[in-house]
């Protein structure tokens, strides 16, 4: 190395998601300006860096950060919330019982202190990016801004949208089109400080075709792809069908949302014709197993589209913040929609793995999600001493069966050590809860 590295993680088990090296015994990341300037042997690395300092990770597992391609962080403050109401018994009760209840009365200061606890989570778990979607309709412009002031001070890599929507009415609908196209202009200022945006819409059923257009043509003019929910619930394409004719996924092609810039989250109830289309423009599609289970809306056949050439990534939808959880989750769900104990092997860690990480680095143009010279230097430390070998070739299944979220000891995105021996560095853990149950509370009554 030319110089000096400025950061060395070293003395554990690093797992690189590289082919050509995917286990390095007693391994070491040197880290230089946010970037991996190399990896290898502990010794090694720091016999060529001998002034650098030294994060021990003690034996423990040294992986790529975590992605979350789908997830709400307006939603946190819900946790323990009761609702007043009878119990929602579908989907669409699900909607207009808790969450449009809880994003209309959402202030700004609401907005922030929500997104700094789901960041928060997001760290203690190991995630480095996330794609967020948000919706807060009583307080619209600037909500953005406010998520980007927190996903900023946490170091969380974030690409954030606000999901457009005909339900709160044409003026709400004209802001959230604003917002989008306001925040995506500001990135292409900004360039690259770990931010990013789409254009984000809710879903069809809540989008009328004139307000499909506008946002079709701003997002055309700000140069971003989409970020939508797609046929969630069977409600949703029930509506499509009796309203437009047509399937939602056959809705968007029409529109032009379709294509490898943007992101169709859920896709549980697409036929084999919407399923093509989704391969065809290389759409990234999301699966958020725990939500879906939790919302009872089915479970997406997430193994016959990556066989169809279907990108698939995961998600969370807001339901936690542990990827490791929702992957364990997206195999079980797979085994039990197909009656096949051998089924979802292969497709829940390539799905977080390998297309989430394709997707981070094509909206962020830096590889992310693995740990190589020239990759952003995103990385965890998970304690873990297992009760079996770790080898090359079983490497998921020990993640699969080990791990989770609370294994997490450190996290570090660009370089910047956001939280280590479960310690947060980045955010101030005691103002953040104090103000985040002040604020809960506060919404909680207002709601």
């Amino acid at each position: 190395m030319a110089e000096p590295a400025q950061l060395l993680v070293g003395n554990g088990l690093v797992i690189t998601r590289e082919s050509s090296a995917p286990l390095i015994e007693n391994g070491c990341v040197a880290i230089r300006g946010g970037v991996i300037a190399a990896v290898g042997s502990t010794a090694e690395l720091r016999r060529l860096n001998p002034g650098s300092d030294f994060l021990d990770a003690r034996g423990g597992i040294i992986m790529p950060g975590l992605i979350n391609a789908h997830t709400h962080l307006y939603s946190t403050l819900a946790r323990g919330m009761a609702l007043d109401t009878p119990a929602p018994r579908n989907f669409v009760e699900i909607l207009e019982r808790l969450w449009w209840r809880l994003d209309k009365t959402l202030t700004l200061d609401d907005v922030y202190w929500s997104a700094m606890a789901g960041l928060a989570d997001s760290i203690r778990n190991g995630v480095t990016t996330i794609f967020d979607h948000h919706a807060s309709p009583g307080a619209v412009r600037g909500s953005l801004g406010r998520i980007a002031d927190a996903a900023l001070q946490s170091g969380v890599r974030s690409c954030l949208c606000y999901e457009v929507s005909d339900r709160d009415g044409e003026q709400v609908a004209a802001d959230g089109i604003a917002e989008n196209r306001e925040f995506l202009a500001g990135m292409a200022r900004a360039g690259g400080n770990g931010l990013r945006g789409l254009f984000g819409m809710h879903a069809s059923f809540t989008l009328s075709d004139r307000t499909l257009a506008r946002c079709c043509d701003a997002a055309v003019e700000s140069g971003a792809g989409f970020h939508v929910h797609t046929a969630e619930a069977a409600s949703d394409t029930e509506d499509c069908l009796k309203r437009y004719n047509k399937r939602i996924v056959e809705r968007w092609r029409d529109a032009g949302v379709l294509g490898k810039s943007s992101i169709a989250a859920h896709c549980v109830h697409v036929d084999e014709a919407e399923t093509e289309l989704l391969a065809e423009s290389g759409t990234f599609v999301v699966h958020n197993p725990e939500s879906n289970m939790s919302n009872a809306v089915g479970s997406a056949w997430v193994i016959e589209m990556m066989a169809r050439g279907v990108r698939v990534g995961l998600g969370t939808d807001g339901y936690s913040a542990d990827m490791l959880e929702s992957m364990k989750v997206a195999n079980l769900l797979q085994k039990h929609r197909t009656g096949d104990p051998g089924a979802g092997w292969v497709e829940p860690p390539q799905m977080l793995f390998e297309n989430n990480a394709a997707m981070a680095s094509e909206c962020f143009g830096i590889s992310l999600g693995k740990l190589a010279a020239g990759a952003a230097a995103d990385l965890v430390i998970l304690d873990y001493q297992p009760p079996t070998p770790v080898l090359p070739t079983n490497i998921d299944g020990h993640l699969l069966f080990g791990l989770a979220g609370r294994a997490v000891n450190t996290t570090i995105a660009g370089g910047r050590i956001l939280m280590r021996g479960r310690e947060l560095l980045s955010i101030d853990a005691a103002e953040m809860a104090a103000n985040a149950r002040a604020t809960a509370q506060n919404l909680w009554r207002r709601i």
